[in-house]
């Protein structure tokens, strides 16, 4: 399966920069966008290392609801099956 995530943008050296979800920091690329467009605090969705959509805090929020809930759902199947986090069962 193939996700985008949504990160904030605190750093651009345009045509890279940097960008931080959930306490993680990640170098991305951000040539797929055009630069003028681009500030520090935007939120962008990030797939294989590349920024390839600018999206606003609300969407970015709740794409990252979604995910979470899915997630959740995973951890649940997981646990139900009797894996634990190291997939070792």
């Amino acid at each position: 399966m193939c996700v985008g995530v949504p990160m904030q943008l605190v750093e651009i050296n345009y045509p890279s920069g940097v960008a931080e979800a959930k306490g993680v920091k990640r170098d991305i690329g951000l040539q797929l966008l055009v630069e003028d467009t681009l500030e520090i605090g935007d939120h962008v969705i990030v797939h294989v290392g590349f920024a390839i959509e600018k999206v606003d805090k609300a969407r970015a929020d709740e794409i990252w609801e979604a995910l979470e809930e899915v997630l959740a759902l995973m951890d649940e199947e997981e646990s139900a099956r009797g894996i634990n986090s190291s997939g070792d069962g």
